[in-house]
């Protein structure tokens, strides 16, 4: 059973020692076979792009023997040894414009070092037309972007800065074009999918192939994979599970599989996830956990974005190219960033669905924006929705409200948003987090309902912002909203609740 590589992204290093490697390399070849490819590849965070890029760094410096054991080994590649100009933007931290500039500057004079080449130019882009020009006369130039949007990413929050960093980011890549005579490969990798014209605006030669589905499984591990090549830990895991085989592949794809990026694509497990799930054999948020999605929640907020679209947000092929620093969408960003995918797509109408991709992602995601809208604490949130569940289903309804109370009791009293949409969006996420279904706002032929809490049995609320109970339960049985869930074998409990002095009032209950 070979070792699992947890935290190495260089190739040479999993290749020389024997770690486990999902074989990649005729994905791969379909990229480096092109004569002359310029490529731009968009993937959420530790999704496989640092290993990507160190594996085409030895395929291009004709490293075959590296290969041996893999599919690109025996194929008709040629091998033949280029220069490559590897640039990895998360080893560095812009503050300012001037540590972009050196940052930049002193990575091309690293490279031009390791080639013998000297750099007469001070200013960064025409140090890199230099590099470029000189290169060339040993063969034709590879270019290796890591991480391209590092700098912006780290500044997003600050608007000025961030547009300044653009614009040197803008005159770097814009060289990549100039010296296209010069060039045999090129692609740039990062999470966020700034629009062609921002960062490359210069660069019009550049093929996108984020959403291409042939690439779509070029990173991530696809059902087959992981049962091919984690087929000694599967059986490990099992064992230790004391289950079958099939069901603990079964939950494994419920915890994590679920990424898609195109229109049609294989879905694919995190990589980042499985390593660890293995390593450790037991079942955690492992992808989400690594990174706190902050920035992200912020933006909720302030877009006063709707929560329950994250289970079917419809969008058309436009939401997916505009990332703008100027004017950030909450919708392209939770999909670059991994905490929406792709679930379906209609061919006729040019329209994708966006959903979580899978559990880890939806019960780590519901937890946080559960903390972040309560202002309750994260430790303390999953702890009192059980509570809550409990109490309903004991029915001690008394104490459910009460432990409801604790939630509303926390969110600061000068909120200036709607409080009564802001209520819903709280009492929404507490019971997503313990994966009931919940219907916030559910459609019916005869009006709307508040929420539904589908478990045992069914329970319906009507919410009344400073208005009355009474009038809020005669609403649900007046629109009949509770018909629709009649003859399933189950009882019908039809709650109307009124909200004063920022919390939850006084209620009324019937069962039906």
């Amino acid at each position: 059973m070979k070792n699992l590589p947890i935290g190495i992204q260089t190739f040479r290093d999993i290749i020389q020692n024997d770690y486990l490697y999902v074989d990649k390399t005729e994905k791969i070849f379909d990229l480096v076979k092109n004569p002359k490819g310029v490529y731009f590849l968009s993937r959420p965070r530790r999704f496989g792009k640092s290993l990507l890029i160190s594996t085409l760094n030895e395929i291009f410096e004709g490293e075959k023997e590296l290969f041996k054991e893999l599919w690109i080994y025996n194929s008709d590649y040629s091998w033949e040894k280029h220069p490559v100009v590897r640039i990895d933007f998360s080893k560095g931290k812009a503050e300012n414009k001037d540590d972009l500039k050196g940052f930049i500057l002193y990575q091309l004079k690293n490279i031009a070092d390791k080639y013998g080449i000297s750099l007469t130019r001070d200013k960064y882009y025409e140090a890199f037309d230099e590099l470029l020009t000189q290169l060339s006369q040993i063969n034709k130039v590879v270019i290796l972007i890591d991480e391209y949007d590092k700098p912006l990413i780290d500044n997003i929050e600050n608007k000025e800065l961030a547009v300044e960093l653009r614009e040197i980011l803008k005159g770097f890549y814009t060289i990549i074009k100039a010296c296209d005579e010069y060039i045999r490969f090129v692609l740039l990798t990062g999470v966020s999918k700034f629009s062609k014209a921002g960062v490359f605006s210069g660069l019009n030669n550049l093929k996108d192939i984020s959403m291409d589905m042939k690439h779509s499984s070029l990173l991530g591990i696809t059902g087959e994979e992981m049962v091919d090549n984690f087929k000694d830990h599967i059986d490990q895991f099992a064992k230790l599970e004391g289950v079958s085989k099939s069901e603990l592949i079964k939950k494994i794809t419920y915890w994590y599989n679920g990424f898609c990026f195109s229109g049609t694509c294989e879905k694919v497990f995190n990589p980042f996830s499985m390593l660890l799930l293995f390593d450790n054999a037991r079942f955690s948020n492992y992808w989400f956990e690594s990174a706190t999605p902050s920035f992200l929640i912020k933006l909720m907020k302030e877009k006063d974005f709707d929560l329950s679209r994250f289970d079917g947000v419809k969008v058309d092929e436009s939401a997916f190219s505009s990332y703008e620093i100027e004017n950030l969408k909450v919708v392209p960003i939770l999909f670059q960033t991994g905490y929406l995918t792709i679930t379906d797509y209609d061919k006729e109408r040019m329209e994708y669905t966006l959903a979580y991709p899978n559990f880890e992602v939806k019960n780590s995601m519901t937890k946080y924006l559960a903390e972040a809208y309560s202002f309750v604490e994260r430790e303390l949130v999953h702890g009192y929705a059980w509570k809550l569940i409990d109490a309903l289903r004991d029915h001690e309804l008394e104490l459910f409200f009460d432990t409801l109370r604790i939630f509303f009791a926390n969110i600061p009293y000068d909120l200036q948003i709607s409080r009564e949409k802001y209520y819903q969006t709280v009492f929404y996420l507490i019971f997503s987090l313990i994966g009931l279904k919940v219907e916030a706002e559910v459609k019916t032929n005869k009006g709307r309902i508040d929420a539904v809490i589908i478990d045992k049995d069914v329970y319906i609320f009507e919410f009344k912002f400073n208005g009355d109970k009474d009038n809020a339960l005669r609403q649900i049985k007046e629109r009949g909203y509770f018909e629709k869930y009649q003859g399933a074998d189950r009882k019908i409990y039809l709650f109307g609740v009124e909200f004063m002095d920022k919390n939850i009032g006084e209620w009324v209950v019937e069962k039906i």
